[in-house]
């Protein structure tokens, strides 16, 4: 996985990448994930990332973010996301993360779906100059899914590097 941002002669420079990647990933991936994630971000020590928070990738690209030094910029989905979408299990993790933020943007939807998971992915592709993908190559289960933001990542323009480390597996 060569990073695309070394190419575009910003390599040490501040750089704001955004996340995207999949909510079920086996512990054994997550482990595989968050290691490949640190290697990709050591090349940027000056970091800003971006993250919709959601259980999985979002969660471990943000704290691989937080504990390189990097700052966190969150963009929730929908008022709410937090009440709807975070698991009792997963909401201390979510709860820390948002603390640990230095921005949190709410899209403005009451509700979460769909649409404003889109809204949200397009927000992170707006406002980042390159995207971190881990995923599967396989299309998105519903609209604003990795593969959705991927595509039009890509669509854009905008540096994508994918994720998927020898042996990740989803549940």
């Amino acid at each position: 996985m060569s990073s695309p941002l070394e190419h575009d002669g910003m390599e040490g420079e501040q750089v704001r990448i955004g996340i995207t990647g999949h909510t079920n990933l086996t512990t054994a991936t997550s482990r595989l994930v968050s290691e490949a994630l640190e290697t990709e971000l050591a090349r940027h020590p000056d970091v800003v990332g971006l993250s919709c928070l959601a259980r999985g990738a979002d969660q471990l690209f943000a704290r691989v973010v937080l504990n390189g030094g990097g700052a966190l910029e969150v963009v929730l989905p929908a008022a709410d996301y937090r009440e709807r979408k975070v698991k009792p299990d997963n909401a201390a993790t979510f709860d820390e993360l948002v603390a640990d933020a230095t921005t949190v943007h709410t899209m403005p939807f009451t509700e979460s779906n769909p649409d404003a998971y889109m809204a949200a992915g397009e927000h992170i592709l707006d406002s980042a100059d390159a995207l971190y993908a881990v995923w599967d190559g396989q299309p998105a289960g519903g609209l604003g899914g990795t593969g959705d933001v991927v595509r039009a990542a890509r669509e854009r323009g905008l540096p994508v590097t994918v994720v998927w480390p020898e042996g990740a597996e989803r549940d």
